[in-house]
């Protein structure tokens, strides 16, 4: 596989610059204005600051069930930064793709909207082939009972809550990825293919 060329780490640096204003300015207003739609999506979007911070080596990853910390992360300082190799980088993308993936089909499939591939009868058996097939190649943790595994339980058996949750951290770290790998022409029209 040829290797991708990442953005250069003075802009992700910079991204980070500009999540983190962004998000210490919406936790700000927490208290007052927790339902206005611009907070809520600056604190997801924490998410994706999160990630460029791990992919300059300044906080560790969590699992795609356990949202970073909005004030933590708000506080680190960006002095220290070093961008990880490309692999690592590339496989986290891989692994971001694949949860944003199952949170799509989740919803999809709740909605009948989504097709089923020819070659799978049902769409447990894509599930749990994508879940092994993820695992095999090191992107996803054990798969439990042919499904992803998120919240201590099988992913299928998410309440809505968890299902809005695990959705919305894959999103904004899929999104944070596929920038920091040069996929669109700004941080506003990055593809999210998954």
């Amino acid at each position: 596989m040829p290797r991708r060329r990442l953005r250069p780490q003075k802009d992700v640096v910079e991204r980070c610059r500009s999540l983190g204003e962004e998000l210490r300015s919406a936790l700000d207003r927490v208290p007052d204005e927790s339902d206005d739609p611009t907070v809520v999506d600056s604190i997801w979007r924490g998410e994706a600051l999160g990630t460029l911070l791990w992919a300059l080596q300044l906080t560790e990853l969590p699992g795609y069930d356990d949202p970073f910390d909005g004030d933590t992360i708000a506080a680190i300082d960006l002095g220290p930064a070093r961008l990880r190799e490309s692999e690592e980088i590339e496989l986290e993308r891989d692994s971001a793709r694949l949860w944003h993936w199952r949170a799509r089909t989740a919803g999809l499939q709740a909605s009948g909207s989504l097709e089923l591939p020819a070659h799978y009868a049902t769409f447990d058996q894509l599930i749990a082939a994508t879940a092994m097939r993820g695992h095999d190649e090191g992107l996803l943790p054990v798969p439990v009972r042919g499904d992803f595994r998120a919240y201590d339980k099988v992913y299928r058996h998410l309440s809505a809550e968890q299902h809005a949750e695990a959705h919305s951290i894959a999103a904004e770290r899929h999104h944070a990825l596929n920038w920091l790998a040069g996929e669109g022409t700004s941080w506003n029209d990055v593809p999210l293919d998954t």
